[in-house]
């Protein structure tokens, strides 16, 4: 079997978690096309991976439209919508498979396979809940992946369950969990070199949303004298309203010198290496959590909330500390309780990077989506 000629969908530019999943699993498919809505430092990694990249002239705002309202009452403009679908259309007509890696990007890829007939993979980043997406769009998202998914890919069995609640069929789903590039040593980077404070110290790391649950952290942190905390991430996607919260709270709470924003870094796993713990403080369900892998892979404690896909990375509590979401005082308690002994954290961590390197690495999760792209293809042949 010759190898298969495969069209990757992207609604964005920006890298966020779902963009350096698709970032690395490119790597596995050298040669193979992108189809970009937008410009950005994406394509500048998908063609670092070896990938030929298309940019439609048609896509600019729709990364805009809020996720609980309908894509196709909020396009302002049918002409603009109708030439995103036949652009993939067009692109696909050369590709054996297609790849849409977000809702947006498997919503128009499914409507372009009513024009061009291929079998269509759809990477879900997401937990189809209603504190993410209105009602209408998980109906329609559901009823196009029905009828028109060859597979669902989902990184953990939180989100094949909530697909399969929404009115997914099941026997379409197949869990595979994102992976991380392994570092190469655990060694602890030096703080000053860092820019980072000493004493104790927390950090979280993930874009400034408020689902995110950065409030809860400052809040706990009037609760846990002598903690301070490095936030590393910016608004990316029309949450600076949030950001501006953020920091107008740390006023009010009196944590000025407690409390650094870092915005976005290119350096995260030597930070990661570097704080005492990771705090993810997600309020609402996460799908998954590339927060927590890495920090596993870093030999960092975590502390995470039960929400999500959490318990599942964090082996029910063995891999890292679990407190219930949105509950500052019992994040507070938590982290009281971290750094009264910081040694009896050592085990934990130590069986948090075995279960990382067994689980989460990147060439696993490139060997499944490869595996899984020849079955999907050898099915459409035959």
């Amino acid at each position: 079997m010759s190898p298969p000629r495969l069209l990757f969908v992207n609604h964005v530019g920006t890298m966020s978690g779902a963009e350096f999943v698709l970032a690395r699993v490119a790597e596995a498919f050298p040669g193979a096309t992108a189809f970009l809505f937008e410009d950005g430092p994406l394509k500048t990694a998908l063609e670092g991976a070896g990938l030929r990249t298309t940019v439609s002239a048609h896509g600019a705002g729709l990364a805009s439209i809020r996720r609980d309202r309908s894509l196709l009452r909020a396009l302002p403009a049918g002409y603009s919508l109708a030439a995103l679908i036949l652009g993939i259309a067009s692109v696909a007509r050369r590709h054996d498979v297609v790849y849409a890696n977000s809702q947006k990007a498997f919503l128009l890829s499914a409507l372009a396979m009513n024009v061009v007939r291929r079998p269509l993979i759809w990477h879900l980043h997401d937990i189809l809940d209603g504190a993410h997406f209105g009602a209408a769009q998980r109906r329609l998202q559901v009823g196009l992946a029905n009828r028109h998914a060859a597979r669902v890919v989902v990184p953990s069995a939180a989100c094949a369950d909530a697909f399969a609640a929404a009115g997914g069929r099941r026997e379409l789903v197949s869990v595979v969990a994102n992976g991380v590039e392994p570092p190469p040593h655990r060694a602890r980077p030096s703080r000053a070199a860092l820019s980072l404070p000493e004493g104790p110290l927390l950090g979280v790391f993930s874009r400034l949303a408020k689902w995110k649950g950065q409030h809860v952290v400052l809040e706990a942190l009037s609760e846990a004298p002598g903690v301070n905390a490095v936030f590393a991430g910016s608004a990316l996607f029309g949450e600076d309203a949030y950001a501006r919260e953020l920091r107008a709270r740390v006023g009010s709470l009196g944590l000025e010198e407690r409390v650094t924003f870092l915005g976005q870094r290119g350096d995260v796993p030597d930070l990661m290496a570097a704080v005492d713990c990771v705090v993810h403080p997600s309020v609402d369900p996460e799908p998954f959590g590339l927060t927590l892998v890495e920090a596993m892979f870093a030999g960092t404690p975590v502390i995470a909330t039960d929400a999500g896909a959490a318990r599942e990375i964090l082996e029910d509590g063995r891999a890292g500390c679990l407190v219930p979401p949105g509950d500052p005082a019992a994040l507070a308690a938590a982290l009281r309780a971290f750094f009264a002994d910081l040694a009896g954290a050592a085990t934990l961590t130590d069986h948090a990077a075995k279960r990382a390197a067994e689980l989460y690495s990147a060439a696993r999760m490139r060997s499944d989506i490869s595996a899984l792209v020849r079955s999907v293809v050898e099915g459409a042949r035959r």
